[in-house]
């Protein structure tokens, strides 16, 4: 899993100087939560992938759900979507708050 609150800290300065050259902060959070979701959306297209080519080989410790069960696959989905916007708009909107003096008295 991708430490965003890791990720969003060294970028700090990245994003003081832009916050300093005028950048508004919803537009500092919204390219946070992007790059969030586009490797969420790698993950999850892998995921799907590799989870219908091994859902036969799986199929005796799945217990009253077929192999390639639709409701399953979106609501597996649908939760690591929710916890993968959660986890990189926290940061981002604490990276947002930054200082851009501060952020740029740290370089």
């Amino acid at each position: 899993m991708v430490d965003y609150a890791f990720l969003t800290r060294r970028g700090t300065e990245d994003a003081g100087g832009s916050r300093a050259l005028g950048a508004p902060a919803t537009d500092l959070v919204r390219m946070i939560v992007a790059r969030g979701l586009v490797l969420t959306l790698i993950a999850v297209a892998l995921g799907v992938a590799g989870a219908a080519a091994l859902g036969r080989v799986l199929l005796s410790l799945l217990f009253g759900v077929r192999p390639h069960d639709p409701v399953t696959f979106l609501g597996a989905v649908a939760l690591l979507a929710a916890v993968s916007l959660v986890a990189s708009w926290l940061p981002a909107r604490r990276a947002a708050r930054v200082d851009p003096v501060a952020a740029l008295a740290q370089e």
